[in-house]
């Protein structure tokens, strides 16, 4: 018997705001845009919001990307009157996947979990095929991973359980035998809820204890140490 670990990708495995940042100002200043800070701090905070609303079904993937590059164009500084926003976000996704940055101790982490017996590691991530696939062929965790559910190629997205169901009848996997790890409660903690799989919020914040009975989380952790423990503990018991 073997135990699957479920991993979300962005802010638990790999560092997408620092891919992000840099995607954009690239993408910006070769526009002929102004990029700062500032500029970028709107961007991700209006992207959230809109990423948000997508898991709520209530935006399609082709209106957020719309959304939130016509918004970006309005708040840059230089002519953007010509520029498409589909393309553009194109150029963006493009240039993160040529980007990926591991969140720091992530590498020797997988490489430790990996030597757990019977272990499965699986990437499950919301979002854009090509950004995804690049940044972890990037990163080299390709190497480290025994299989990748995007969103974007499935149909579904987290936190759905139709997302959840499909991820598991393609490894043949039991939920008991599952645990889903992540950073955010709206994607990775409620689809382990919907679907009544074990779950390790990953450096967790804000009212933490009241989060933990809301999403029905059994485990935290605060850094990879402690995230190690944690699974190595979940899989003797599940092996």
């Amino acid at each position: 018997m073997s135990c699957y670990f479920l991993f979300d990708l962005d802010q638990t495995l790999l560092d997408f705001h620092a891919s992000e940042r840099k995607a954009l100002e690239i993408v910006l200043t070769t526009h002929g845009l102004s990029f700062s800070q500032d500029i970028y701090l709107k961007f991700k905070s209006y992207n959230k919001s809109l990423w948000l609303e997508f898991e709520k079904e209530n935006i399609t993937r082709k209106e957020l990307f719309v959304k939130r590059f016509n918004y970006l164009l309005d708040i840059c500084e230089g002519e953007s009157s010509s520029i498409d926003p589909l393309t553009v976000n194109d150029e963006f996704i493009y240039t993160m996947s040529c980007n990926g940055v591991l969140m720091d101790g992530a590498l020797d982490f997988l490489k430790k979990l990996r030597r757990i017996e019977a272990s499965k590691i699986y990437i499950i991530t919301n979002g854009a095929v090509i950004n995804a696939q690049g940044r972890i062929r990037s990163t080299g965790i390709d190497q480290l991973i025994d299989g990748i559910y995007i969103s974007e190629d499935m149909g579904v997205s987290k936190p759905s359980e139709a997302y959840f169901d499909m991820c598991l009848k393609d490894i043949g996997a039991q939920k008991e035998d599952c645990i889903v790890i992540g950073d955010s409660l709206s994607s990775d903690m409620l689809g382990a809820k919907n679907t009544g799989i074990d779950s390790v919020w990953f450096m967790p914040t804000g009212n933490i204890d009241a989060s933990i009975l809301e999403y029905n989380i059994k485990y935290c952790a605060n850094d990879y140490d402690e995230l190690y423990d944690v699974l190595s503990n979940w899989s003797k018991y599940h092996i």
